[in-house]
């Protein structure tokens, strides 16, 4: 959210195109969501590893371990799903997203879908300077065109960070700290099982935190099938976590969308799969197919 609230107050279109994208969300959700892509819509990917040392440089194992990871996560072929709470257990929702790693790059030559790029620099901030070449990074690129994943190491104990539709495509995309990043390597528990890039690519299809980014109840998801929560969850909870007064089931903090350890949350909803359809025939069109 640090990065979100930098990019409105830099970007004077950033705010307009959240504005009016907001408004198509809430026109389709009234509309009982019927989206004009229909079935499946596979997504290129393209990881920018931006390393200072060989750990840092992850191993393409570790990153089809991640893509495997997105693809049974946003399919709701994610074995653990079956732990949702029966009150819940009729929302899981399958997002009909795939995702793959590019097989052309920009210039329409062949490619793994993976960028290697040196650097001088310790670690990376919300800045997106990992997203620039000028800055120790790598640049992007095409954002209609791909989704791009920065993985790198991130300071002051960010796991990740995304960038919201209606944003510059000079830093559109996501960044994942090369600790949080797929199911092997570096990746170290809790945040082992991928789901930091989960949860980040949520927000890239304009997903919010469960708890609507207010401590006192009174934020929203703006999705009507996530209890209303008083603030992010952590660790593992036990079901039911009360808050808000949303008993008995309590907060859904099983969700990708809150920030509990990664083998404790398994689930989108019908409805937050209704927000990033809408968001894949908006701002994000020209992706995928």
């Amino acid at each position: 959210m640090q990065a979100h609230y930098r990019l409105l107050e830099q970007e004077p279109t950033f705010r307009a195109a959240q504005f009016a994208l907001e408004g198509d969300t809430v026109r389709a959700m009234r509309a009982e969501f019927r989206g004009r892509r229909t079935g499946i819509v596979r997504i290129p990917v393209v990881v920018h590893v931006v390393y200072k040392d060989k750990r840092q440089n992850v191993t393409m194992a570790q990153i089809r371990s991640q893509i495997a990871v997105l693809n049974r996560d946003f399919r709701a072929k994610n074995a653990d799903r079956k732990r949702t709470p029966v009150p819940w257990k009729g929302l899981v929702a399958d997002a009909q997203i795939q995702f793959q790693l590019a097989t052309r790059d920009p210039r329409g030559k062949a490619t793994n879908g993976v960028t290697r790029t040196p650097t001088t620099r310790a670690s990376f901030g919300t800045g997106d300077t990992v997203k620039s070449a000028a800055t120790g990074g790598a640049d992007p690129w095409p954002a209609d065109r791909y989704l791009n994943i920065w993985v790198c190491n991130l300071a002051g104990g960010l796991l990740g960070y995304a960038q919201f539709p209606g944003g510059p495509a000079r830093t559109d995309g996501v960044v994942i700290h090369y600790v949080a990043f797929g199911t092997r390597g570096t990746a170290t528990a809790p945040f082992d099982r991928g789901r930091t890039t989960t949860h980040e690519v949520g927000h890239w299809l304009n997903l919010r935190h469960i708890w609507g980014d207010t401590e006192d109840c009174s934020g929203t998801d703006a999705v009507a099938d996530t209890p209303n929560a008083g603030m992010p969850n952590y660790g593992r909870p036990k079901f039911p976590k009360i808050s808000c007064h949303n008993g008995p089931n309590g907060d859904m903090f099983m969700n990708y969308m809150d920030y509990v350890d990664d083998v404790a949350m398994y689930m989108f909803t019908a409805q937050q799969v209704a927000r990033m359809r809408t968001t894949l025939d908006g701002p994000r069109r020209t992706i995928g197919t």
